[in-house]
């Protein structure tokens, strides 16, 4: 027999039928309709189901386990399943036979049972998939219980959005008043409670508690430490200590009493304002403005650090990454605290700042904190004349320290850049260049590019729901990118009426999820200072930018930072900040109002 060649591994391939791997299911399917093969009989609630072990081994880990190991059922021709709804069986097992699952409201909760218990991970999870996609004000509270017990991640964190959204109406339902200790408990500890008053909470407390008084009296003293007193009025604490329920056990005053001290409690969602924050370059004070409401609020303090960068987070809260003052190289987290109206250190480790290069050429630097998923990444970008790089360090919270992630290398020659995140990824955004970093791989790939053609590069670009949106420094472009689709598309850029030009680059920012434009412009067919702040909207259904007629005093504003300065704030600890002035701008054509 002659030799085989040395090359013929080299010419070894692999075929795949698809017509058989598709039509091995259908030809299983077929043997089970005709009672063919069939070796082994499921019992459930009585009735019998003639299968194969080989497909149940298949499809299952459950069945796997029952029929491969020493376990009497895989010795027996009839074996008995116990804990399952036969209706929910017949569904799994038309599953297993056929790759084809029914899933309607009225039974995704006994199906997801069923599932669970027959290790059947597809069905499982596209119950859950199911469930979190009817998560509605009508079916939260009771998919809330449900994912609960059983501890149902993707849905717990739909139904307590849609509670925390509705709380104020759900609280006076049914529904409610059937939540166990623990679950209420959870509920009232969120700072996305949208309620204007603490009093709110309060009250819905006490419907539960009175819905099975004597089950539930008991509880009051663990409930209580939940309902953030210190935010309500001293009236308000003072009726809640002469409330019958309170007055019934020491316990409860007590508590109520110690937690109206805790003046670090952050506020609900629903008692703070959006506010987008400016920085006067004069005199260092602070502007928050609301052009929506009409109301801006100045600050004599400069509470904000100077720092390598700052990020305004999905949990509005605020950090700041600041530089120590021993020159060391290592830099410190700070986190606003909204009762004291002032930064204080995170309790986070330090992090190495990472180091600029010079190559003999003009270099941009630039240094941001951007959270991603609740992740805060800081991020260092040095772009020179023909290459560059940009690095980041992203922090553990569980093991409390700054980890390395992949280096991005650039080619070219670039001067401006924007790093920003867009649901779980991060984007690094250049004028004709744009590239994604994926948090789970740790990698960068490369993205269709804005591609604007301005006399500068962009500077400013924000995320809304899952586009990107950046313009130029003249504010003629303005380019949406779809990270769905990878396509990017142009909107009308600014309606310009007269002489009007751009003085600093426009800053485009999200607040009450519209998108919104702070245009500094000057008139140039007016001599000596004529310079302003303009406010637009953007209105999606007109394509077109909605002048909001919103005064700001005649100050000089920078933005706080360019890529995200939006914040909710509550407006009471502001008010009583020191040296905090309070005025309120009103939208009209040429007048103000003062609003006391």
């Amino acid at each position: 027999m002659a030799a085989a060649p040395k090359d013929s591994a080299v010419r070894l391939r692999s075929y795949q039928d698809e017509s058989y791997l598709h039509g091995f299911l259908g030809t299983v399917g077929d043997l089970q309709k005709a009672g063919i093969l069939q070796d082994v009989v499921l019992e459930v609630e009585g009735r019998r189901f003639p299968c194969h072990r080989l497909v149940l081994s298949a499809a299952s880990p459950y069945f796997r386990a029952m029929f491969t190991s020493d376990m009497a059922e895989s010795r027996h021709k009839t074996v008995v399943l116990q804990g399952l709804d036969v209706a929910m069986f017949v569904e799994i097992l038309s599953y297993i036979y056929s790759g084809t699952l029914h899933v309607s409201l009225d039974k995704v909760q006994p199906l997801y049972q069923a599932a669970d218990l027959l290790q059947q991970d597809y069905v499982r999870d596209t119950c859950s998939s199911y469930m979190a996609f009817n998560v509605e004000h009508g079916t939260c509270v009771e998919l809330y219980k449900f994912a609960d017990v059983f501890s149902v991640d993707i849905v717990l964190k739909h139904c307590l959005q849609c509670i925390c959204k509705h709380f104020v109406t759900l609280a006076s339902s049914d529904e409610f008043c059937s939540l166990s200790v623990n679950q209420l408990t959870k509920i009232i500890s969120y700072d996305e409670l949208d309620v204007k008053e603490e009093t709110t909470v309060w009250e819905a407390v006490v419907r539960w508690v009175q819905h099975s008084r004597e089950d539930r009296l008991h509880h009051l003293p663990s409930i209580l430490p939940h309902i953030r007193f210190n935010l309500m009025t001293p009236e308000d604490k003072t009726a809640i200590l002469e409330h019958p329920l309170v007055r019934e056990d020491l316990g409860s005053s007590k508590v109520i009493r110690e937690r109206a001290k805790k003046r670090k409690l952050k506020p609900r969602l629903g008692m703070t304002t959006e506010m987008l924050l400016l920085y006067d370059m004069g005199k260092g004070d602070l502007l928050f403005l609301n052009p929506q409401k009409g109301k801006y609020i100045s600050d004599e303090d400069d509470i904000f650090p100077d720092s390598a960068g700052k990020t305004f987070t999905s949990d509005y809260n605020i950090y700041a990454l600041e530089h120590d003052l021993d020159d060391s190289g290592q830099m410190s987290m700070f986190k606003y605290n909204h009762a004291g109206n002032e930064f204080e250190d995170a309790g986070m480790s330090t992090v190495s700042k990472f180091q600029r290069e010079y190559s003999g050429w003009p270099t941009y630097w630039g240094e941001s904190l951007i959270e991603v998923d609740q992740i805060l990444y800081y991020i260092a970008a040095n772009l020179g004349e023909g290459s560059g790089w940009v690095r980041m360090k992203k922090y553990s919270r569980q093991k409390d320290q700054w980890q390395e992630c992949s280096q991005l290398r650039l080619d070219g020659t670039w001067h401006r850049s924007a790093a920003l995140s867009c649901g779980p990824y991060l984007y690094f955004i250049l004028t004709s260049a744009m590239y994604c970093y994926d948090p789970s791989q740790d990698c960068w790939s490369e993205r269709n590019p804005p591609n604007l053609e301005t006399r500068h590069s962009f500077l400013t670009a924000v995320a809304m729901g899952t586009e990107i949106f950046c313009t130029d420094i003249d504010f003629n472009q303005t380019r949406v990118y779809d990270t769905e689709s990878g396509h990017w598309k142009t909107l009308q850029g600014w309606p310009n009426q007269g002489n009007l030009r751009t003085h600093e680059y426009p800053h485009l920012f999200v607040l009450e999820n519209q998108l919104h434009v702070l245009l500094d412009v000057y008139d140039t067919a007016k001599e000596g200072p004529s310079g302003k702040y303009l406010v637009y909207v953007y209105d999606r259904s007109a394509d077109a930018w909605r002048d909001l007629k919103a005064v700001l005093p005649d100050k000089e504003y920078h933005i706080l930072d360019r890529l995200s300065s939006v914040a909710r704030l509550y407006l009471p600890f502001l008010k009583g900040a020191q040296n905090l002035i309070t005025s309120y701008a009103i939208r009209q054509d040429k007048n103000t109002e003062s609003m006391a």
